[in-house]
């Protein structure tokens, strides 16, 4: 795995660059050349058949080697839902461009008054002969500005709730007349989500994932699934791995701060929690490829980002003023730093401040410790 890790690629993963379409796809079809772009799809579909631990030891080695996490929407979301929900035409259709990376898919979920309740989906979805004409906004839609297509929730049926089929899932190509991409750059500079604006957008009739109505057991279904994966277990143990490493190089004085009591502390915690965490993971994953239990879901995704956030607070820390330095992610640093500075200093700074939005994607942690209080202690709002 190290070897075929681009080495430029590599730089860009450590030093948490957005990844760039170039990168995902490249690495996407080293994999696939493998067999290994979806190893927890089943074999039917272009999986691997590998065990769950298999699979988890397979990111391990990805994380290990600072390969970049391929494009997330269509292989870990889209995918499952597909050979799930789909019809026989929508697998054989959509799953194989999936799995080489030849189409790239972003999620319309959120939007400007529903973020992680996504009962309040305001999008629409009218049917008229043929097709369905959908109007609404998306916010924070990760890569829409590269996505081939998207996958999206809209309102189908105002006259029942999203939980008794008001729902439904579409899934189109974004150069669908009436769609429009408009950046937005986080605190981070960076740019990886977008909002878009989906206006008197036609598509055919059998562009609805499945049935209609179907919407909220679909989107139920590939939260849990994505609750699970952004623990990110694999990625944070590469992390704090790397942190240990800056932390023997870094020195206040004579001392290496990896040496300091308060650090040394800081790091155990986090090793503790983080090991901790993995078993929790391990579980699930036993438990037949992902959590059965909405609250277990909920619980895995808050203690994976706010571990991730840690692990990025103490980085920056560590390093000091000298992480302020960014580079254009195409050039990563490469090349020479100012006053010789070691390569890790650089985004760091950047990535903390972007993960201060790990406890808010994928459903704010609030939200989730209410789902917990709800359906495990059966307390009301």
């Amino acid at each position: 795995m190290r070897a075929a890790v681009p080495a430029d690629m590599a730089v860009r993963t450590r030093q948490g660059f957005h990844s760039t379409k170039e990168d995902l796809q490249t690495w996407n079809r080293i994999l696939f050349e493998r067999g290994w772009a979806a190893p927890h799809w089943p074999k039917e579909y272009g999986g691997t058949g590998w065990t769950p631990l298999q699979i988890y030891i397979f990111e391990e080695e990805c994380a290990a080697a600072d390969a970049p996490f391929l494009s997330y929407f269509g292989l870990r979301l889209l995918g499952p839902l597909i050979y799930t929900f789909g019809t026989d035409e929508q697998k054989s259709a959509l799953l194989p461009p999936i799995l080489s990376g030849e189409t790239f898919w972003c999620q319309g979920f959120s939007e400007p008054a529903a973020g992680s309740d996504l009962a309040s989906v305001k999008t629409t979805a009218v049917r008229d002969g043929n097709e369905w004409v959908i109007n609404g906004q998306k916010i924070w839609t990760t890569e829409a500005h590269y996505a081939d297509r998207m996958f999206c929730l809209a309102r189908t049926d105002s006259t029942v709730p999203p939980q008794k089929g008001g729902l439904s899932m579409f899934m189109f190509d974004m150069n669908t007349p009436g769609i429009s991409v408009r950046p937005i750059i986080t605190i981070d500079e960076g740019h990886s989500v977008n909002e878009v604006f989906l206006e008197d957008v036609r598509i055919p009739a059998d562009a609805v994932l499945g049935r209609a109505g179907d919407g909220w057991t679909q989107a139920k279904f590939l939260l849990s699934h994505e609750r699970v994966s952004n623990a990110q277990v694999p990625r944070s143990k590469r992390d704090l791995e790397l942190l240990k490493q800056i932390a023997a190089q870094e020195r206040v004085g004579e001392q290496r701060v990896i040496d300091l009591p308060e650090v040394r502390l800081r790091i155990a915690e986090l090793e503790i929690d983080l090991y901790g965490l993995e078993w929790s993971v391990l579980r699930e994953l036993f438990n037949g490829h992902g959590a059965k239990s909405q609250p277990i879901a909920s619980g895995l995704k808050i203690l994976g980002s706010e571990i991730q956030q840690r692990l990025s607070t103490l980085l920056t820390d560590i390093i000091g003023p000298k992480g302020v330095v960014l580079y254009d992610e195409r050039e990563s640093g490469v090349g020479g730093l100012p006053g010789n500075a070691p390569d890790y200093v650089v985004g760091s700074t950047a990535r903390q401040l972007f993960l201060r939005a790990a406890s808010i994607y994928a459903g704010a942690n609030e939200i989730q410790r209410t789902i917990i209080a709800k359906q495990v202690f059966s307390l009301s709002s």
